[in-house]
């Protein structure tokens, strides 16, 4: 038996850095029985696929603990997780305004305490003022600072490094130097000044850090508000039958086929199937769809959308994490831990970036102060700029920040994109190929004419044709149903039911051999349809789909069926055609009928009569003609199209097969959502292009400038500590972003 490959998404307490991220990475991946890990520094969160025959959970956490970090494991734990992001916060807060406090003051006396005036009118003599300054900054460093340090330790003791360490060694060498200088003059060589000290620096370097970690973390917060308001859309309680009365329950505490009763204004709790009542539903914050839908006995409700009208009472079918909000959620999550393959580079430079940082900042010391004469507290300051002006961190949320907003705004806009490998895809696409039925058109095909024949009955080929169609998911059987059901024909058992995709289906209905299907299905089952062609001809030039029935190998009659095109088909044709993106129709039906829809929406190129196979082998030759090709589709004959595409796009009223196929889901029934999926792709490209650029060519400009001393320490630390800031207030700009306009 073939082991199943699970997919765990969990957060990870800890990290501060791209180093930090590679080590966890690197951790999980060693595990044995880990097949991947991907860790996002942006939603501090570990993607982690492995074999639960060969590692559990628990191992992993254990590997990652043992790394310096924490796995969060249990629901409590991510409960308690978040309440400690939120302490943490606050903790945060509190040690930037203690070290401000402090550190204000340290500047305005290391300032004024080498003036003349000073002097004159101070009691305190240099030493004194200096003994002050070292007690204070002593405060800043060691309470203020207190989490740099204790990290690089944990660090230094694996013989690792991370930003802590820049940090770290930047700060507490210039604290260590100038605390000689105070507390042990006599260990230097008289020709150091006493007033060469420099606590002002490691105290503003620790303020000004902290104020970036405040504002990044503020800037994160707002990064993950998609998914908040996603979480939030959830009712807490839910009005369940239990007992002949409704009792009012917790939302996690509904359980399949539970009743329940939603009253007007109230939201829909779990997702189910109405029993009695009629409504509209507001689903705008699920689909986007602005006009409530009206709802009625045996209806779909989905858990987390708004009654408008009257009060209905339902059947719970999907609770918990079964529910579409559920699903939705953890799509969004994984593609938000998720990487783009344009985050390589940046991973590579990160794995090394710090000790080569370290090693320029030891080299640049020794250049200065041996080659260059400088004096030693002067190369000092040098290397401590060095140290203090790189930052791996903006490398490290340059993309995945893009990412975490791009996949966000997408869910906002009803575009669900799986991961980011897709989404990078995505706007790369040069040829988009469309699925005709439930994809173009409204996928609720309609019967408008039935035509028995050879001495059958309309009733009598209603009720052949909608048993056997009965057992079928496609939606022209799921037409032909609810046609009989409207014309309260009942529908038969049927025995020896066979399905053959893009042909028809076949079964036996009171002992007759029942065959259904297009034009060359019924003549490869040996029955003549001739009689019958010029109907079909008339039929397909309106744009109609004909099926024809067989009995006993004896034409029965024909249906035709015709399906709207969606509302929004034409717009999104011609957006993509300004695109300069190639469009194609494929569909199983016969070419006329294709046509017919292909002029009506503007597609020039048409292929039609295809089977499920020949849809793949079209986009297959697409790509060999160097196409980026996405297949967008709805039903279970697009399966291996969806495959086959670069980017696979499906509609959320298709098949679960479908859905699950495909690399993006658009929530939304309209054809428009295709053109915004590819435009936010290549917003967000664009965003973590940008956000790439600026944290390379801050560190390739940065630290040159600072080993040549041209940048003080407390410059470097401003630089440092807003560098991560601007990239992702940069990448927050996709939030209010025009994708209309991209």
């Amino acid at each position: 038996m073939e082991n199943k490959i699970q997919t765990l998404t969990l957060p990870v307490e800890g990290m501060t850095c791209a180093s930090c991220v590679a080590r966890v990475e690197k951790t999980l991946s060693r595990v044995p029985g880990v097949e991947s890990a991907a860790v996002n520094l942006a939603t501090e969160k570990a993607t982690v696929k492995f074999n639960p025959t060969l590692v559990t959970p628990e191992q992993m956490a254990i590997a990652v603990e043992e790394a310096g970090y924490k796995l969060i494991l249990s629901e409590m734990q991510v409960k308690a997780g978040a309440t400690e992001v939120s302490d943490g916060y606050q903790k945060l807060q509190r040690e930037f305004f203690i070290s401000a406090a402090l550190t204000l003051p340290i500047m305005i006396f290391s300032m004024i305490s080498m003036t003349d005036w000073f002097m004159s009118v101070s009691p305190f003599n240099m030493d004194d003022v200096n003994r002050i300054l070292f007690l204070a900054t002593t405060v800043v460093m060691f309470v203020a600072g207190k989490r740099f340090f204790s990290v690089a330790w944990k660090l230094a003791k694996r013989f690792e490094s991370d930003m802590n360490t820049l940090v770290s060694v930047g700060t507490g060498v210039a604290y260590l130097y100038s605390s000689v200088v105070v507390l042990f003059p006599d260990w230097l060589p008289a020709s150091v000044n006493t007033m060469d000290v420099y606590f002002d620096t490691s105290a503003t370097i620790i303020t000004l850090i902290l104020l970036g970690k405040v504002l990044e973390a503020r800037a994160k917060q707002r990064a993950s508000d998609a998914m908040k308001k996603l979480l939030s859309i959830q009712p807490k309680t839910a009005h369940v039958k239990r007992g002949g009365r409704y009792v009012d329950i917790a939302v996690d505490d509904v359980v399949v086929d539970d009743l329940i009763l939603v009253r007007p204004g109230e939201k829909i709790p779990v997702d189910g199937l109405i029993e009695s009542g009629e409504t509209s539903i507001d689903e705008s914050m699920m689909t986007g769809e602005s006009i409530p839908v009206h709802k009625k006995k045996g209806d779909k409700v989905i858990g987390g959308t708004i009654n408008t009208t009257g009060s209905i009472e339902f059947r719970a079918v999907a609770v918990g994490h079964d529910t579409m909000l559920a699903h939705i959620v953890r799509l969004v999550e994984e593609a938000q831990g998720s990487k783009a393959p344009i985050q390589s580079l940046a991973d590579k430079i990160a794995s090394v970036f710090v000790p080569a940082v370290i090693g320029i900042a030891i080299f640049t010391f020794t250049v200065g102060f041996v080659v260059g004469n400088l004096e030693f507290s002067q190369a000092l300051i040098h290397a401590i700029a060095v140290l203090i002006i790189a930052c791996p961190c903006a490398l490290g949320l340059a993309t995945p920040t893009a990412i975490m907003v791009g996949t966000g705004r997408g869910a906002t806009l009803g575009v669900l994109i799986k991961n980011a490998e897709s989404l990078e895809r995505a706007g790369s696409i040069t040829t988009v190929v469309f699925d005709k039925t439930g994809t173009v058109t409204e996928g609720k095909p309609a019967v408008v004419d039935v035509i028995p024949l050879n001495g059958f009955s309309e009733e009598e080929l209603i009720m052949l044709s909608a048993s056997v169609e009965y057992q079928s998911e496609h939606p022209l059987s799921k037409a032909i149903v609810e046609y009989a059901s409207t014309k309260n024909i009942m529908v038969q058992p049927v025995t020896s039911f066979l399905a053959n995709p893009g042909f028809g289906v076949t079964g036996k209905v009171h002992g007759k051999n029942v065959t259904i299907g297009n034009e060359m299905f019924l003549r490869e089952s040996l029955i003549n349809i001739s009689s019958a062609h010029e109907l079909m001809l008339n039929f397909q030039k309106e744009g109609k789909t004909v099926i024809f029935i067989g009995v006993e190998r004896k034409l029965a009659g024909l249906i035709a069926i015709a399906d709207t095109v969606r509302a929004t088909t034409k717009e999104a044709i011609q957006q993509l055609n300004s695109m300069n993106i190639n469009i194609a129709l494929l569909t199983g039906d016969n070419n006329i009928t294709a046509q017919a829809i292909a002029k009506e929406v503007g597609v020039d190129t048409v292929v039609a009569n295809l089977l499920p196979k020949d849809k793949a082998e079209f986009i297959k030759h697409l790509q060999a003609k160097g196409e980026i090709v996405a297949m967008v589709g709805d039903g279970i004959n697009d399966a291996p199209a969806l495959a086959q595409a670069q980017v696979s796009m499906a509609m959320a009223s298709g098949t679960d097969v479908a859905l699950e196929t495909a690399d993006v889901v658009l929530m939304r029934h309209d054809l428009v959502a295709v053109v915004r999926a590819i435009k936010l792709s290549r917003r967000t490209i664009r965003t973590i292009k940008e956000n790439l650029f600026w944290a390379f060519i801050y560190n390739v400009i940065g630290i040159p400038l600072a080993a040549f001393g041209m940048l003080s320490p407390t410059f470097a630390a401003a630089a440092m500590a807003f560098s991560s800031v601007s990239v992702v207030t940069n990448s927050l700009r996709l939030r209010k972003a025009k994708i209309s306009s991209v």
